[in-house]
């Protein structure tokens, strides 16, 4: 079995927000299977699914983004899911907007669901992909900025990227991380160093 999480924020109010792509990819994954969401043993909502004959779990954290540990470890519990067989999506305000990057492992890099993940986990052997929200945000409050919604402009990059990042997180369920990093990673995905 595997899990697809999305990393976003509960509540009406923070929908179609830069931070909130990951639930967007994860909702776009439930409309490809013609699916809704339930809520779970724990403080997420999620959809099962099954992709090639294997059965999946799509979450959505209901903590906030930055106590999202609390609900992945509480699915991965439930559902007895190992570390291998789970991929985190979420935002990354170093990618620039349209790119998307995977990677088995590694640090947070400033994302806090991913810092609390990581924490929970007590390890960072998780395969994640990232998706630019764009590297031009102004000086200042980073929150202001992750928290805010897309210009009309952004948005239809945003719009184009989220089946993109559907169709490798079914790539993952089918074919592991390393496949879909080299199906899907591009050289512009690079982070700020």
């Amino acid at each position: 079995m595997k899990l697809i999480v999305g990393l976003g924020n509960p509540e009406k109010r923070h929908e179609k927000t830069r931070h909130n792509i990951g639930f967007e990819v994860i909702d776009e994954i439930a409309r490809v299977f013609q699916t809704g969401f339930t809520t779970g043993k724990g403080n997420f909502h999620y959809a099962k699914v099954t992709h090639r004959g294997e059965p999946v779990i799509l979450l959505k954290p209901m903590t906030y983004m930055n106590l999202s540990g609390h609900a992945v470890v509480a699915a991965m519990n439930f559902y007895k899911i190992g570390i291998g067989d789970m991929l985190i999506i979420c935002d990354d305000l170093n990618i620039s907007l349209g790119s998307i990057r995977l990677r088995a492992k590694g640090s947070a890099g400033g994302q806090n669901g991913l810092k609390h993940i990581i924490r929970c986990l007590g390890r960072e052997d998780f395969a994640r992909l990232r998706i630019g929200i764009g590297r031009e945000h102004p000086s200042g409050s980073y929150s202001s900025f992750v928290l805010g919604k897309f210009s009309e402009e952004e948005r239809k990059n945003a719009d184009s990227i989220v089946p993109e990042c559907a169709n490798a997180a079914l790539d993952f369920i089918e074919n592991g991380i390393e496949h879909t990093m080299n199906r899907f990673n591009r050289k512009n995905s690079q982070p700020l160093n």
